[in-house]
């Protein structure tokens, strides 16, 4: 038995649990409030996805008007090889879950899996996924196979079935609560009862006096509501609360009273202290003696907002760790979807998500919702700490996979992570979300590299300079470029966000940003992109001063959810046009593919000519960079120490000892000379700015050092020997 049940509806990520729970779990274990987490979508899905569940669905389609099945060839055959299916289920799935992996041969032997319409892109994708390792091709043939099946149950069976969102379509803009409290009232669906059955479960196990449900998403919505539900007609003395990302986004202004049918609290916000005193407040007092935050409720039959504790919240170093006990580590499953390298990540492997950061560094681009306390409310971890969870969570999951889940991870304390990961020692595996900021040199990028980052995501959107001043996104699409190049050329792996019908956006700017687009994938130093259309939201800038900005929204009476606004630009423009064509050149620039095309091959309609010149990347990353170092910088050695060697050198009758200098890394060796002297001080120094040393030196530390000795040290440290030196890491950071 607990008091406290944390719980994520279906559905949300197949390869790994959302961390809200987990987060909430490990800050109920520094106040020593036990809880149960569960994270239902993946029990959902490995039920329906079983040897039985599969039966189940066959013989409930059965059930549904045969014109259904009759009316689509694709139905038709999945239902004809409903056997094969059934036999091939458990296999696939355990396969998919990494305790299967000899599967893979058979699945590439091409008749192993039944196979449906998902299958027919294969020839169309067989370039793309050519130079893949078997155990990556099995598992995008072993997602076709699942897509297939999900065809067929969204068809047959439940209408709004999706792996990662479940009747999105009813939490989606949701001004009023009408649609779906009107479905609420409807008999429940397939997946509704699997749901139900299995949370009935764990009610009856853990027994709860509170239930919290996190909703990250409109894809979580109405499973949210019908659990509530469930919970309200089954268990009457238990209590329940919803908060997340949703409400946090969506219901800041909820008026409905018919929300509190179903649930009795939604909080607002970093979720620590409003849990805590509920869970005070259900577990040990009257509701009303207690203070609490930022939570609705219901009161003398009104929609009511307390937020009269007068607690503050925690700060980050007081959270604890994130706990992922109770959840169902070893079952989650990795599939590949489609040839995208980044979304690969989202979907396959299993990561251990932490924050470096909460909040936004930056805070100012007036698409994102910079008005809320998730990105208002700027406050970083000390690395130290955070290098601590870390290891606590590889002790706890045995995971070394990390996605630190920021708005955007700031250098600086990107810098000092890494530092602190070699450090120890540790090998690990991370990722994460930054701005394309100057501040991410050459030099830092390798330093992350050898931390084990291997990729990062970052808002490139509209690729125009007038666009992105107006954004106040703080780079420009030359900065971008170096940047990217920078990662890239360490080995990091960079995915663009990109966004097109910004207000006041021409349909020149449009193809202009197309052209910028193209060039930097032609040139490599992006590797993976996502176009999105713009959308208003009512806590951004733009959504909250919209005729600052040129757009005319269109003003609902708002009772439920208020995030999503629709407007009319005012230049007329139909963006909605540029979509196809914006992600087809995509799709073929990140296989390295249509590069030599004229941008209007890509539309169907008419577009400008482009007035970028073709060379304009290109010639942004041919600028030469400044040769100057900043005092406070810190000068980092990441090598090991070096084999050395004297020798003698002549020259017109004179002769004097240089000193040669070997150096190994796993994948070369280097030498360099340089006079004796100069050499044993440079071996000496590197051992002090070895990456393993806690203090470090600043390059004035440095050259105050060298000047002891010599003269000029940025003759020594611009010279060749060191510049091979510093390709090879020695680094200034």
């Amino acid at each position: 038995m607990k008091d406290l049940l944390l719980l994520t509806p279906p559905f949300t990520q197949l390869n790994t649990p959302y961390p809200a729970t987990a987060y909430l779990k490990g800050f109920l274990n520094t106040k020593n409030k036990s809880a149960f987490q569960m994270d239902l979508g993946i029990e959902v899905i490995l039920e329906l996805f079983s040897k039985q569940g599969m039966q189940n669905i066959f013989n409930q389609a059965t059930k549904v008007p045969s014109r259904t099945l009759e009316t689509s060839q694709n139905l038709q055959r999945i239902y004809s090889l409903r056997e094969e299916y059934i036999k091939t289920i458990a296999a696939v799935i355990k396969f998919l879950q990494g305790k299967n992996q000899t599967l893979a041969r058979q699945i590439c032997s091409g008749n192993f899996l039944p196979q449906a319409a998902r299958f027919e892109q294969l020839d169309d994708m067989e370039w793309a996924f050519g130079s893949m390792g078997m155990q990556d091709k099995a598992k995008h043939l072993a997602t076709l196979y699942l897509e297939d099946l999900s065809d067929f149950i969204i068809e047959c069976i439940d209408e709004n079935f999706g792996f990662s969102r479940y009747a999105e379509r009813l939490g989606r803009s949701a001004n009023s609560f009408d649609e779906m409290y009107a479905y609420l009232q409807k008999e429940t669906t397939y997946i509704d009862t699997i749901t139900l059955k299995i949370l009935e479960e764990k009610l009856n196990k853990v027994q709860p006096k509170l239930v919290c449900i996190s909703v990250p998403f409109p894809g979580n919505l109405y499973s949210a509501f019908r659990i509530a539900q469930f919970i309200k007609k089954h268990y009457p003395n238990t209590k329940i609360a919803m908060g997340g990302g949703f409400p946090n986004t969506e219901l800041r202004d909820l008026k409905d009273k018919r929300v509190f049918e179903f649930f009795d609290f939604i909080t607002l916000d970093d979720g620590e202290l409003p849990i805590e005193l509920l869970l005070e407040a259900v577990c040990h007092t009257e509701l009303v003696e207690v203070p609490l935050k930022r939570t609705f409720l219901l009161e003398n039959n009104e929609v009511v907002y307390k937020n009269n504790s007068t607690q503050p919240d925690y700060k980050q170093s007081q959270v604890g760790t994130p706990d992922y006990s109770d959840l169902l580590l070893d079952k989650y499953i990795s599939v590949i979807e489609i040839a995208n390298p980044m979304h690969s990540l989202w979907s396959d492997g299993r990561w251990n998500k932490l924050t470096m950061a909460h909040g936004c560094y930056w805070g100012k681009c007036t698409f994102c919702d910079i008005s809320l306390d998730y990105i208002k409310v700027y406050e970083p971890i000390a690395a130290k700490l955070l290098v601590d969870r870390m290891e606590e969570l590889i002790a706890q999951t045995g995971e070394n996979g990390f996605h630190f889940v920021d708005e955007a991870a700031p250098p600086a304390l990107m810098r000092e992570l890494a530092l602190e990961i070699l450090r120890r020692n540790l090998a690990v595996t991370w990722w994460t979300n930054i701005r394309f900021e100057k501040s991410f040199t050459s030099d830092l990028c390798v330093l992350l590299k050898a931390s084990g980052c291997i990729a990062v995501s970052g808002g490139l959107e509209v690729a125009s300079d007038r666009l992105l001043a107006l954004i106040k996104k703080g780079v420009t699409v030359e900065q971008v470029a170096q940047v990217t190049s920078n990662f890239t050329e360490s080995g990091i792996m960079v995915h663009a966000y990109l966004m097109y019908g910004y207000p006041t956006q021409t349909i020149k700017e449009t193809v202009d940003s197309l052209e910028m687009v193209r060039q930097l994938f032609e040139l490599g130093v992006i590797q993976s992109g996502f176009w999105h259309q713009f959308a208003m939201t009512a806590h951004s800038p733009v959504g909250l001063f919209p005729e600052a900005f040129g757009v005319i929204p269109e003003l609902n009476e708002i009772s439920f959810a208020n995030n999503d606004i629709q407007f009319k630009d005012k230049t007329g423009i139909n963006h909605d046009k540029f979509s196809f064509g914006l992600k087809k050149s995509l799709f073929n620039y990140m296989h390295g593919i249509g590069f030599e095309y004229e941008l209007q091959d890509w539309f169907d309609f008419k577009i400008p000519k482009t007035t970028i010149p073709a060379d304009f990347i290109i010639t942004s990353l041919e600028k030469e960079q400044l040769l100057s170092t900043k005092p406070s910088a810190k000068i980092i050695w990441l090598g090991g120490k070096p084999k050395t060697e004297i020798f003698s050198k002549y020259k017109k009758g004179h002769s004097w000892e240089m000193m040669q200098l070997s150096f190994h890394s796993n994948t070369g060796k280097i030498e360099i000379a340089v006079e004796k002297e100069k050499g044993e001080w440079l071996a000496a120094i590197l051992d002090t700015l070895s990456v393993t040393n806690q203090k470090g030196q600043t390059f004035a530390q440095l050259k105050a050092d060298f000047e002891t000795q010599f003269d000029d040290f940025e003759l020594f440290w611009y010279s060749k020997p060191m510049v091979t030196l510093r390709d090879f890491g020695l680094l200034t950071v």
